[in-house]
């Protein structure tokens, strides 16, 4: 395996992230994604390149293709695994293989999203991630994470600091002063037709 900074990238990019594939890869996320990105992104005026933080096998980049059939997609992820299921998707090329902390990129993309992703990292790496979203992004962030006022941290199937709750996106809006927030909502785990994980999500935007 590879070298990692932190307990929770060796987390994601073992077993614990190969057994993730199975349990969120599903018809029904599909239609659920499809409705969240039509509510989430509504605000959103034309963007033609789009990069997913820790896409998985692509679940959230499927439901986008089909909203945006013309969108050209990249993505970080950390498990080998799902990173080769998804690079029969977006193509390899367009994979990097690796923690969101190494990623570097010349190229800017017109949406920047993150979902379900920071709430698993090292509450001390937040500000590498803020600034990597934003240095990446030519205009749209969309963050989706799992809402809290203040930092709290939240046992997860049985695992400890593995599952942070807090502000990302009122942090990322006090870091950077040229973004703004554009829209947010909250998905519900109890929605009758198309649950999430009870995600509160920001669509932010440079100025």
């Amino acid at each position: 395996m590879k070298k990692f900074q932190t307990e929770q990238e060796e987390f994601w990019a073992g077993a614990f992230g190969r057994e993730y594939i199975g349990r969120n890869n599903s018809k029904e996320l599909l239609a659920s994604n499809l409705n969240f990105f039509t509510k989430a992104l509504h605000s959103a005026n034309k963007f033609e390149t789009c990069i997913e933080f820790g896409a998985n096998v692509g679940m959230n980049l499927r439901a986008l293709g089909l909203l945006y059939p013309s969108l050209k997609f990249n993505a970080i992820e950390i498990n080998q695994e799902a990173c080769t299921e998804l690079a029969t998707f977006i193509g390899e090329e367009n994979c990097f293989n690796g923690s969101i902390f190494d990623f570097n990129s010349p190229v800017k993309f017109d949406l920047a999203i993150i979902k379900g992703v920071m709430i698993h990292l090292n509450p001390d790496m937040l500000n590498n991630v803020y600034d990597k979203l934003y240095e990446v992004s030519n205009k749209y962030i969309l963050i989706a994470e799992y809402y809290n006022p203040s930092p709290v941290s939240i046992n997860y199937r049985g695992h400890e600091d593995r599952l942070f709750k807090r502000d990302f996106a009122g942090e990322m809006l006090m870091k950077f002063p040229d973004l703004e927030l554009i829209d947010y909502g909250f998905a519900y785990k109890g929605d009758m037709k198309f649950p999430q994980d009870d995600i509160t999500w920001f669509l932010l935007a440079k100025k």
